[in-house]
């Protein structure tokens, strides 16, 4: 069986890191207090029972993939932001929010469909993008909207800066709740050299995707003054990854002793069959694109028995938020959440709280809510499922601490 090892972080360092990718149709839900759970307060340590707010619902709107290949993705944060607004609204005795979920099957152009179809609605607050190539369309609309855009999962730099290379550049109204791709190949890099992992590296990596791509170049820098060596490293696109087992034979005959994947998990799994098929069995090396790895249909999971994801939630953590969460979501769908539900969660609590605090009510137009927000973001510190003492730059980049799961006995246990 084969050993796989992913990005692992000490708990005290504070990281920006996440998995994101792209695609677009149209779907519509919302959610009313009728439905809710009685687990908003447990879930998050806030009062949300506490009917403070009054006034005309909030109109928020969540875009993400719910058909297509990163539905699992998708489908995971449009479950989590409809359980969080019906906590909220039940928990507050009347609406606080309204809300509607478009489908973009992680599809840049229909993503900016689905956001204009929102706006049609009367959206005044955006919760998304899911996936980082949407995301970056839609966040460009959104600047001339001036509307406030909070990311659940769309990790690239790209998404909240016009220029990912310069932090002047922030587009001021779009923030993230995951940890953004760079520090990603850093912390990976690090992790192998300070914890004996072998030196002789093997990447494979998606030339065409931002959240791949821009992990590798950090991964590689990193890697440099740690005195790793990349013996091969092998790039797909997302034209020309039916098959990749050149990739990975590429890394065999170089010699490689462990193989670095900053993908996703759909392509992650197509490399472990092949591996499987040749009797290659380095240590494989992943990044937070994993997650999803076990809800492949057919995929052999004892294929990744062993495989560590650097993540910002435990489905299986002890903690009274985490088991509150977790109850409701499976009760809900029939499903336990992943990191991308958790994020979602607290994209909209956090929002929840900037709400109470900045005195914001669905009577504002959303350029005057958007001010109100970015003031409250920035200033606040908001305790949520994917982290304690979470906090904002004026770049929209979010400070917190990650976790680490680890794939055991089929299902993801807390490190």
């Amino acid at each position: 069986m084969k050993k796989l090892v992913s990005s692992v972080l000490a708990a005290s360092m504070v990281l920006s890191l996440a998995a994101c990718g792209s695609t677009a149709t149209t779907s519509e839900s919302s959610a009313s207090s009728s439905e809710a759970t009685a687990s908003a307060s447990a879930a998050t340590g806030e009062s949300a029972g506490s009917g403070s707010y009054t006034g005309t619902p909030i109109k928020i709107g969540g875009i993400g993939p719910i058909t297509g290949a990163a539905a699992v993705y998708g489908n995971a944060v449009k479950n989590a932001e409809e359980l969080a607004v019906k906590e909220i609204n039940a928990a507050n005795g009347s609406d606080v929010f309204e809300w509607q979920f478009e489908d973009d099957e992680n599809d840049a152009e229909k993503s900016v469909n689905a956001y204009n179809t929102l706006k049609d609605w009367g959206m005044q607050i955006l919760a998304g993008p899911v996936t980082t190539t949407p995301s970056v369309a839609v966040a460009a609309e959104t600047v001339n909207d001036n509307m406030f855009m909070l990311t659940p999962s769309a990790s690239s730099l790209s998404v909240i800066l016009n220029d990912a290379n310069d932090e002047s550049t922030a587009r001021g109204n779009v923030f993230q709740v995951c940890f953004t791709d760079p520090n990603q190949g850093v912390a990976s890099a690090d992790y192998i050299a300070d914890n004996g992992l072998p030196t002789k590296i093997g990447v494979i990596y998606d030339s065409s995707d931002a959240y791949s791509s821009g992990i590798y170049d950090k991964f590689k820098a990193e890697a440099e003054t740690k005195g790793l060596e990349i013996v091969a490293a092998e790039a797909f696109t997302a034209d020309n990854k039916s098959d990749l087992s050149t990739q990975l034979a590429k890394c065999q005959e170089a010699g490689a002793e462990l193989v670095f994947l900053p993908i996703y998990y759909q392509e992650a799994s197509q490399i472990l069959i092949a591996a499987d098929k040749i009797g290659y069995e380095p240590e494989f090396f992943g990044c937070d694109g994993m997650d999803g790895i076990l809800s492949i249909e057919g995929f052999d999971t004892s294929l990744a028995e062993g495989l560590m994801l650097l993540t910002p939630f435990a489905a299986d953590a002890q903690d009274e938020k985490t088991q509150a969460f977790v109850s409701a979501y499976e009760a809900a769908y029939g499903e336990t959440p992943n990191q991308f539900a958790a994020d979602a969660y607290d994209v909209i609590y956090s929002i929840y709280q900037a709400v109470l605090a900045g005195g914001i009510n669905g009577d504002m137009d959303a350029s005057e809510i958007c001010d109100a927000l970015k003031t409250q973001f920035t200033s606040m510190t908001f305790d949520g499922l994917t982290g304690t003492g979470m906090t904002w730059d004026a770049t929209g980049a979010i400070s917190k601490n990650p976790k680490a799961v680890v794939i055991k006995d089929g299902a993801y246990a807390a490190m």
